[in-house]
């Protein structure tokens, strides 16, 4: 496993589709972008941002639901891409005991973000996605906090109407 930083969440040019990014911590520098649903992007900048909201949002519930049963996350692993598809995994840590459990990418590295645990990826999933890191393209978080805000500002509630 290989630890990676989480560098935001960014709109991806010509689908319009948001994307987490991420940087091999080490040597090698390979960076991974996994491509993830709006809501999730949206959840994952509002805690990149540091927003704290009216009521808990799913993400934030769910570390709320830890921390009523002493539970405790302790990393998250990208495990696997199949086809297109990445897979990924909470482990937990309750009464001494690792718990492994299944999750979106996505929402597993929204979780991490609120509960300030490491992120790794799989060594063959780093292989298989990752791209080598082009210093002179790498955008400051700043940067990709601008251009997720651009993106929020650009879409409206309809967009997420399944009927539509």
């Amino acid at each position: 496993m290989i630890q990676v930083e989480l560098l935001g969440v960014q709109v991806e040019a010509p689908s319009n589709t948001p994307a987490m990014h991420f940087r091999e911590l080490g040597p090698a520098r390979r960076r991974l972008a996994i491509f993830i649903g709006g809501p999730e992007a949206t959840s994952i900048a509002l805690a990149l941002e540091g927003v704290e909201t009216p009521r808990p949002l799913t993400h934030e519930l769910f570390c709320n639901v830890l921390d009523q049963l002493g539970a405790e996350l302790t990393q998250v692993v990208v495990t696997e891409i199949r086809d297109t598809t990445y897979y990924a995994e909470l482990h937990l840590d309750l009464d001494e005991e690792v718990l492994r459990i299944s999750a979106r990418p996505s929402d597993a590295v929204a979780l991490a973000v609120r509960a300030g645990c490491p992120i790794f990826v799989d060594d063959e999933v780093l292989e298989v996605g990752g791209f080598e890191d082009d210093e002179g393209a790498a955008s400051s978080p700043e940067e990709v906090v601008e251009e997720f805000r651009q993106f929020i500002d650009s879409i409206s509630p309809e967009d997420f109407d399944p009927g539509s």
